[in-house]
């Protein structure tokens, strides 16, 4: 099993406590990130937190959760290497995977349910890259990265 960074900030934290414990129970080895608290803090903290760890760790994969999940979603997609998928059902969660290769699973806690959410990454978890044509639209997009990201 990959290992699993999760990171949250205060409007994300209820329920990344609840994923973690998901996490646990299906056996995966987890690494919290933060924050741990309802407490006012800022997303591109634990955001970056996360993507670093998931870029030396290659075969890992990172949840990011936010009241949204487009301010980490954002936030994970200026690292080098890291393709964050903003998802809020299981269809999308499954295809970022087969298709785009998703490293970093975004989700919003005030738009999805706990049990929403581990269906959601239940899906993304369980699916695998499917190479192939979808390899090559990969590729594409890390040679964008490498022309335009500094």
């Amino acid at each position: 099993m990959r290992a699993i960074y999760i990171g949250a900030d205060s409007a994300g934290y209820p329920l990344k406590e609840e994923l973690k414990a998901h996490l646990g129970a299906l056996g995966y080895t987890v690494t919290d990130m933060g924050t741990d608290s309802t407490a006012s803090c800022h997303y591109p903290v634990f955001a970056s937190a996360v993507c670093e760890a998931v870029q030396e760790d290659a075969n890992s994969f990172g949840i990011l959760i936010c009241g949204t999940g487009i301010g980490m979603s954002m936030c994970a997609n200026k690292y080098r290497g890291i393709r964050a998928a903003l998802c809020s059902d299981t269809y999308s969660a499954r295809m970022t995977r087969a298709h785009n290769d998703a490293n970093v699973l975004c989700m919003g806690a005030r738009v999805i349910g706990s049990c929403l959410a581990q269906d959601i990454l239940d899906a993304f978890l369980s699916a695998e890259f499917e190479g192939g044509r979808h390899q090559i639209r990969v590729d594409m997009m890390t040679e964008i990265e490498k022309a335009h990201l500094s």
